[in-house]
């Protein structure tokens, strides 16, 4: 699974990186948070929760109050804020979006709440890396339930992620008019695939995360064909990725900030694995 990310990208930076035509990340939308997102909406945030705003990356057509609407361009591709947690049309209320955070890429193209957002409503979800969370073999903790030990994962290039997403509007039957934008909550679920050796020494899932050569087909309206995404949904080749323990601290959603992308002193690992080498590097009983 994928259950936090680090968002530490600015929007100007990522318009540059995805080759964005339309940002929209200064425009309101609709949280479905108590409290005031922290770090705000659109700014760099080292610990990505569900539940909270993210900047995606879709293929949209034009609205018409677009300045670049009347030379009648097709879909551009945009960066908005979407709800991390998809919220199926036909839902009666928002609370499912905290079990639709991932969709398995095995199951994706089959399962009721995902298979339409899977053939036309594909986005990109830009993270400088994830984090997992690894039980440890060797050590427990005071409820007797093994130890668990973050690590981050990031592109060995050093480049940015771009996990594979599918968004999807849900329309608020209580709010009267649909051209208020608080009649509308747009959320997004990450895609998951098996891991590949080393990272299924930390889990056995992780975020499917598609090379550029592949973003244009991806987000692509036009490309429905279930043959077509599920050859889309088909992970690239082992050796992209490297990980790292990090500190616990990332568990905490109220912790933040670059700190959380240190790699974790030597004194503070207990029971954990070597995701590389399979070895227990601190505390083996």
């Amino acid at each position: 699974m994928c259950g936090r990310y680090a968002a530490s990208a600015n929007p100007d930076d990522l318009v540059e990186e995805f080759e964005v035509e339309v940002d929209r990340t200064g425009e309101p939308g609709r949280s479905i948070l108590v409290n005031p997102q922290e770090p705000p909406p659109g700014t760099p945030d080292f610990n990505m929760a569900p539940s909270k705003q993210a900047p995606v990356v879709l293929t949209r057509p034009l609205r018409e109050s677009d300045e670049a609407y009347a030379e009648g361009r097709g879909p551009v591709r945009q960066l908005r804020l979407l709800t991390w947690g998809l919220v199926p049309s036909w839902a009666k209320d928002t609370k499912v979006g905290v079990r639709m955070v991932n969709a398995r890429a095995d199951t994706v193209l089959e399962a009721r709440a995902f298979s339409r957002a899977a053939r036309t409503r594909r986005c990109l979800v830009p993270a400088a890396g994830w984090y997992e969370w690894q039980a440890s073999p060797t050590v427990t903790d005071a409820k007797g339930k093994p130890r668990r030990q973050p690590f981050f994962v990031r592109r060995v290039d050093g480049t940015d992620c771009a996990l594979a997403g599918l968004y999807e509007f849900w329309r608020d039957p209580a709010v009267g008019s649909s051209a208020d934008p608080m009649a509308w909550l747009t959320t997004f679920t990450i895609v998951t695939t098996d891991a590949e050796p080393g990272l299924d020494r930390i889990h056995d899932r992780q975020p499917l995360v598609l090379d550029p050569e592949a973003w244009e087909r991806w987000l692509s309206p036009d490309v429905t064909d279930a043959d077509a995404v599920e050859d889309l949904l088909r992970p690239a080749g082992p050796g992209r990725f490297e990980a790292y323990a990090v500190s616990r601290a990332v568990s905490s959603n109220r912790s933040n900030g670059p700190g959380l992308l240190e790699p974790a002193p030597p004194e503070e690992l207990e029971g954990v694995v070597d995701p590389m080498t399979g070895e227990i590097i601190a505390g083996a009983s």
